[in-house]
C-alpha cells in the first residue's frame, strides 16, 4: 500500500467546509507559516475572517485529505469567479478582455491551497486538487501563487496550469503569479 492510497479526500460544500473550519486552520497555518509565507498569526485571522464570508457562497466548494485515522493532512478550497469579482482588476500585466470575461460559471477560482509538509510529493496533492474540481463544470481554474513557492509552482505547472500574468492580489499583497489550468 502506497502512501497516497492511505489518504481519503473528502469534497465539501460550504456549510460542511464551516463545520471543517477547525480542521482546515492548523493546517493553513502550518504550511503558511513555512518560506516564502511566513504568515503570521493575524494573517491567519484575517484568511478565516474571509472564508466564514466565502462559505456562504453558494458554489463554495471545498476538499480536505486525511489518513484513514482521522489526521488532517491536506485541503483546498474555492468557488466559481462572479461577472463582479475583482480578481482581474488586481493583475498588472495586460491580459485580453476575453480572458478576464467571467460570468458565474467560466472560472474556478481556486482560493486556498495547503498539503501538509510531512504528506507532500506523494501524489496527496493531486488527489485533493481532483476532489476539489470533481463536482464543477467550470472550463477552467485560476490561482494566485508567489513566484518563490518552488514547489507549489512545480506542483501546478505539472498540474498543466501556466501563468498568465502577474497581480498583487490584495493591498501590499507581494507580486504574485496568477496561473490558469483549461480543463476543457
Amino acid at each position: 500500500m502506497t502512501v497516497s492510497e492511505e489518504i481519503t479526500t473528502e469534497s465539501l460544500d460550504g456549510p460542511a467546509a464551516a463545520r471543517f473550519e477547525p480542521t482546515f486552520r492548523p493546517i493553513y497555518a502550518e504550511v503558511f507559516a513555512e518560506k516564502p509565507y511566513e504568515e503570521s498569526p493575524d494573517s491567519v485571522e484575517a484568511t478565516f475572517r474571509r472564508f466564514r464570508y466565502q462559505v456562504r457562497t453558494s458554489t463554495f466548494r471545498a476538499a480536505l485529505a486525511h489518513t484513514t485515522d482521522g489526521e488532517a493532512v491536506g485541503m483546498a478550497y474555492g468557488y466559481p469567479l462572479s461577472p463582479r469579482t475583482g480578481w482581474w482588476d488586481r493583475v498588472i500585466t495586460p491580459v485580453s478582455d476575453d480572458l478576464r470575461r467571467e460570468d458565474g460559471q467560466r472560472t474556478f477560482g481556486l482560493m486556498e491551497f495547503a498539503v501538509r509538509r510531512r504528506w507532500r510529493r506523494l501524489g496527496v496533492g493531486r488527489r485533493l486538487h481532483e476532489a476539489l474540481l470533481a463536482g464543477g463544470n467550470e472550463e477552467r481554474v485560476l490561482l494566485n501563487a508567489l513566484p518563490e513557492a518552488e514547489a507549489a509552482q512545480s506542483a501546478y505547472r505539472s498540474w498543466g496550469y501556466h501563468k498568465v500574468g502577474e497581480a498583487h492580489p490584495w493591498e501590499g499583497a507581494a507580486l504574485h503569479d496568477v496561473m490558469l489550468l483549461q480543463l476543457r
